[in-house]
């Protein structure tokens, strides 16, 4: 029995079939896996260079036409895990008005050099510095397989969503790309199939994604999700499991047997009910403009500068100095 590929990497998002034999594209193989901040931090680079500026197909012709079309019509948008800004300034010059929050910073200022007019916040997705219902979407764009508490971040989304307002996930496919999945070729039985593997049980794991360049993933059933929104007043309207695109198929002819077996699950979840009681952050106020976030006691967002402000960004001092977690827009 052959396996085409390799059953799990070659199912992640962030990876090719063949990458983890590439060379050179480590940025930092001494980073420490128990730190995956620094993780993200060592390994922005390489994250550029393979999936961003139309370097990636899956990106380009699926994944950020579809984010697109379902924050269609948002005002204001959060971008949390928003890398190096490709999908912010989409929503930004399709009028949103849009805040990117990342860990990493390598990421940020890479997005500030790309400009767009994007507002930009290195912080944590589990604490977000704004005030309650200070947006009208949320976007993650295949974020939470990287986040081991996935609650608080849950928490955070409800929290800071308006009246109305909808999240949108993006999240390697939870069945389909399970630990252990892939094309199995049995070559005595003369069968071939795709190999579903542990899904139920939730799963942690650090994989080298590419020579070098080793990440964090967690798997949880789709139940995770959906149920984790559910409890928190957001119904899911509408759920996409597109077959991998073209582009991707020419880069990757071993997987052209599994064409129909989707890599990408996307998530659209719209605000039904209040948010819990016990789901507010404690001291937190409801903003008076969805279209205007703030963080809880007023003003800008924490380190955040918008293209309208005429002074200094937070965070950064007039005569210069290095950025407290500010990474103004251009």
């Amino acid at each position: 029995m052959s396996e085409t590929g390799d059953g799990q990497s070659s199912c992640r998002r962030g990876t090719r079939p063949g990458d983890a034999s590439k060379g050179g594209l480590g940025e930092s193989p001494s980073a420490d896996p128990a730190d995956p901040a620094a993780l993200w931090e060592c390994h922005a680079a390489w994250w550029q260079r393979e999936f961003t500026d139309g370097a990636d197909p899956e990106y380009e012709e699926q994944i950020l036409p579809l984010l697109a079309e379902e924050l269609e019509g948002s005002r204001s948008v959060l971008d949390l895990g928003t890398g190096e800004g490709q999908l912010a300034r989409r929503l930004r010059a399709a009028g949103a008005s849009v805040v990117g929050l990342d860990v990493a910073t390598a990421q940020l200022l890479a997005a500030r050099a790309r400009g767009g007019g994007v507002a930009y916040l290195r912080g944590d997705v589990g604490t977000l510095p704004f005030r309650a219902g200070s947006f009208d979407a949320v976007v993650a764009c295949l974020v939470l397989e990287h986040v081991v508490a996935l609650d608080p971040v849950l928490d955070e989304v409800a929290r800071v969503l308006g009246a109305g307002g909808r999240a949108v996930l993006a999240l390697n496919h939870p069945l389909l790309q399970a630990p252990g999945s892939g094309w199995i070729d049995d070559q005595i039985l003369g069968e071939q199939y795709w190999r579903i593997g542990s899904y139920l049980g939730e799963d942690t794991s650090m994989e080298e994604v590419a020579k070098g360049v080793i990440l964090p993933f967690v798997h949880r059933p789709l139940s995770a999700y959906v149920n984790g929104l559910a409890r928190r007043g957001l119904a899911v309207t509408a759920l996409h499991e597109p077959a991998p695109p073209p582009g991707f198929l020419a880069l990757a002819p071993e997987y052209a047997a599994a064409a129909s077996i989707p890599r990408l699950c996307v998530l659209r979840a719209e605000r039904v009910a209040p948010l819990p009681p016990t789901a507010a952050r404690p001291g937190a106020q409801a903003s008076s403009s969805a279209a205007t976030p703030s963080p809880e006691g007023g003003g800008s967002p924490v380190g955040v500068w918008h293209p309208a402000d005429a002074s200094s960004p937070p965070g950064v001092s007039p005569s210069g100095g290095r950025p407290r977690g500010a990474i103004p827009p251009r």
